[in-house]
């Protein structure tokens, strides 16, 4: 089973931020059907400002946990990766790969010249960034930025998630209904309203390490306790930074999927990988 959000990555006409560039003859009925859905969403007014603001803060913190790996980190999104630099670090740090040897000049040349190592990287890795150019990355264009570092956390993040032949966003999803199952007032069935009044964020930390979170004692009338219990345990326990802002989630109608997804693929690498090595 493909994920969906592979097969909108893998067109040459990735959507960004429910944008097809391709002419539409040879757009797919698959891809149309998403695309509708974004474009219903950006008529009332959900994609744009509030989910921009949660992406920024979410895929900034995801950045930063893997930059500080190598010393380093980015304050803004959209101005810290202008020149490349910290851009290709951080798809050395994430890939375990070495890439070419960067532009160490100030021009704008160079800055495009670090920028575009760094989208060949991501395209050798099967990924097809038709729409986003390296000068929209160096002019410091937000949306397009998010739309890149989205590309690289869906690449190395969440495609290789794989739970019974479900793969990526959808095995994600199974993963996380698998264990929140048991869990009263838990029902996950998306990666946005589910997650809205944080119990499904406690009871992936509570069926892991039951010893973190006392789950009987909250109440789905609590959803900033809720929230904030959870982030707070999994940032001092699990070292899975803050990447969402529980008021955001609970005062967007519908809170952002991408944003949503990046966070909760934390927890699944920091369990798993904590089961594999119980069993290894």
């Amino acid at each position: 089973v493909r994920s969906r959000e592979l097969e909108m990555i893998e067109t040459d006409g990735y959507m960004m931020n429910g944008i097809d560039h391709r002419p539409r003859s040879q757009q797919s009925n698959y891809g149309d059907g998403y695309m509708e859905q974004e474009e219903e969403w950006e008529r009332e007014g959900l994609l744009d400002p509030a989910w921009e603001k949660q992406q920024k803060k979410t895929f900034t913190a995801w950045c930063n946990s893997h930059l500080r790996k190598a010393g380093t980190s980015i304050e803004n999104i959209e101005e810290d990766f202008r020149n490349g630099l910290k851009l290709m670090l951080l798809l050395e740090v994430i890939s375990g790969e070495t890439l070419p040897k960067p532009d160490r000049g100030k021009m704008r040349f160079h800055k495009i010249a670090n920028v575009n190592k760094a989208l060949d990287f991501i395209a050798s890795k099967g990924v097809k960034l038709v729409s986003i150019g390296a000068e929209e990355i160096v002019d410091g264009n937000l949306k397009m930025t998010l739309g890149m570092i989205w590309t690289i956390i869906l690449r190395f993040a969440i495609q290789d998630i794989s739970v019974e032949e479900m793969t990526a966003k959808e095995g994600l999803l199974l993963w996380c209904q698998r264990k929140t199952a048991p869990y009263k007032n838990v029902n996950v069935q998306n990666f946005h309203l589910s997650f809205k009044d944080g119990l499904a964020f406690c009871a992936l930390i509570h069926r892991h390490r039951p010893d973190l979170i006392d789950y009987n004692r909250l109440s789905k009338d609590n959803p900033l306790e809720n929230l904030n219990t959870a982030f707070d345990v999994a940032e001092r326990h699990l070292d899975i930074p803050r990447m969402l802002d529980p008021d955001d989630l609970i005062n967007t109608p519908k809170p952002d999927e991408r944003a949503i997804m990046t966070y909760v693929s934390c927890y699944y690498h920091a369990f798993q990988g904590a089961y594999q090595a119980e069993t290894a």
